[in-house]
């Protein structure tokens, strides 16, 4: 019987045995890591020849750099929208401008791989020492596949170190693909924190993920730097500014500056409308007048000459677009400036086009050059910010110019609902979101001197600017109670007249002074008022109060 049990016994034994070799084998499988490696044109993506994919900080990119010998060339709209917009293609010129805080530099395009800037098949490419000369980035070349690892960010980074020898692996799990191998104490930039894995990515192009285990706790780090970029410099005022504008609509007006300033007290500053745009080639009409500036600063006024683009039949964007249209227009500037003894240039380019917002970045570039090369101050006005003008560009503004001047008022405007013309917390919100962008010390709080009378009849709502003393006897012919509007900070008054709803938010003292007060609260550099002839004599001392 013994004998017969013995070959069972063997055949159940050797089928635990295979069964257990099985299991351990499984668990094995399971639960140790690969070290399979992943296909690297397949996690960079498809290439032609010659072709590198970009890896910009922890994202891979779309586009594709080129390999040219020992050149690597990346495409214009990378680096303008990631890396340094102060690049401009000069289209009509076939160049690309680099406008530095000194000087206006040309590079101009090649068909060839054998200069800076590179047009191929259409698209312009820029070389990477090029791009290194006015940026500050790190960049690591590759090879099988090419590929160019570009970073850009140093201050502040979110960065993890490893704790032990490991892979980087394509997705979170030990059966992804390896990516690559990164040694103890290397330090990762972190991405995004898992439950057991984080995403972190190298300086040289690798991106995916981590045992959490294997990593330190998330630090910010600050990498040093030996970059030396050139910086703008500043010419400002030693006290903050007081601007008012005077409105001057011909030679013969400025002839009136004596009787048009005798009431005013506490500016420092004073900007005539002198200057428009003639035509689409950058020649510009004006009536700058000497004798005014010259007065002025017998009363201790700076002159800021402005220059608008009302002019009808003119195109801004035409204009802007064109490099030696924008020449034009800042030769005839500057020249007038220094002819008549300007302090500064005040820019107004209102309801400017999108397709406009790089042009007329790159018009503010060049024309700052040219100003402090002849110490002007140059100032710049702006709408209360909106999503739809997020082109003007305010952060590159604010490093530009030496002021920003944010025009709070036109919240509601002809052709709008009545309404009113500055409202308190519009003005304020207005001023929290400029400075998100711009320092403080740069930025000027324009206020309006005028109201809107709203008419609505029939259903048709109409408005009429008026300033503060028509205003006022608006009010008083017609027997209106007026009462402090607190949504709005202003006094509203409203009547009926010929079956006609007349309405009005009064620009007056009270208005003005809790504007006014915006000034300290936030710190910024001034105040500018619009326009002169709109106000009311004694608003003058409201203002004076309040700033400082």
């Amino acid at each position: 019987m013994k004998r017969k049990y013995k070959p069972v016994l063997a055949v159940v034994v050797l089928i635990f045995l295979v069964a257990l070799i099985g299991t351990v084998s499984y668990i094995i499988s399971k639960y140790t890591p690969t070290k399979e490696k992943m296909d690297l044109n397949s996690y960079y993506g498809e290439m032609a020849d010659n072709e590198a994919a970009i890896i910009l900080g922890t994202e891979k990119l779309e586009q594709r750099g080129i390999i040219s010998g020992d050149r690597v060339y990346l495409p214009y709209d990378v680096v303008s929208q990631n890396l340094n917009q102060r690049y401009y293609w000069d289209a009509s010129g076939q160049q690309m401008l680099y406008a530095t805080p000194s000087e206006l530099t040309y590079a101009p395009a090649s068909s060839e791989p054998d200069s800076d800037v590179w047009l191929r098949d259409g698209t312009i490419y820029l070389s990477l020492s090029y791009i290194q000369r006015y940026t500050d980035i790190d960049a690591y070349i590759s090879q099988e596949p090419y590929r160019v690892a570009i970073q850009n960010h140093f201050n502040r980074v979110k960065t993890v170190k490893v704790k032990k020898q490991t892979y980087i692996r394509y997705q979170g799990g030990i059966k992804s693909p390896v990516l690559t191998e990164v040694a103890e104490g290397t330090v990762l930039r972190f991405v995004e924190e898992m439950e057991n894995w984080d995403k972190v990515a190298t300086d040289d192009g690798y991106i995916g993920y981590v045992e959490k285990k294997k990593l330190g706790d998330v630090e910010k780090t600050t990498f040093e730097r030996n970059f030396q970029g050139e910086q703008y410099t500043r010419i400002t005022m030693e006290e903050p500014v007081n601007l008012v504008w005077h409105q001057i609509m011909a030679a013969e007006a400025n002839s009136n500056f004596a009787n048009d300033i005798a009431n005013i007290t506490g500016v420092n500053v004073i900007s005539p409308t002198w200057y428009c745009l003639a035509d689409n080639s950058g020649n510009i009409n004006s009536i700058a007048s000497a004798d005014y500036v010259n007065q002025a600063h017998e009363m201790g006024m700076k002159v800021w000459g402005l220059i608008d683009n009302f002019t009808q039949d003119v195109s801004t964007t035409d204009f802007l677009s064109d490099t030696s249209a924008r020449q034009n227009v800042i030769s005839q500037l500057i020249q007038s400036a220094c002819e008549v003894g300007l302090d500064g240039i005040n820019v107004d380019f209102e309801a400017l086009s999108e397709d406009a917002g790089a042009h007329f970045l790159e018009f503010l570039r060049e024309l700052c050059i040219e100003c402090h090369k002849n110490n002007l101050i140059l100032s710049v006005d702006n709408p209360v910010p909106e999503d739809f003008t997020s082109h003007y560009n305010w952060a590159e503004q604010g490093k530009v110019a030496d002021y920003v001047i944010m025009m709070g008022y036109d919240e509601h405007y002809a052709g709008s609902d009545a309404g009113s013309v500055a409202s308190l917390p519009w003005v304020e919100k207005g001023i929290q979101d400029m400075l998100e962008k711009i320092p403080a010390e740069r930025l000027i709080s324009a206020v309006p001197f005028y109201t809107r009378l709203w008419k609505t009849s029939g259903g048709a709502v109409t408005s009429d600017a008026i300033g503060m003393d028509q205003a006022q006897q608006i009010i008083a012919d017609n027997q209106v109670e007026t009462y402090w509007d607190k949504n709005t900070s202003q006094n509203y008054g409203t009547f009926e007249k010929d079956n006609t709803t007349y309405q009005i938010w009064l620009e007056d003292a009270q208005s003005i002074a809790v504007r006014a007060k915006l000034v300290p609260k936030y710190k910024l550099a001034g105040i500018a008022e619009w326009k002169l002839g709109f106000e009311n004599s004694s608003i003058w001392q409201v203002i004076t109060d309040n700033i400082h």
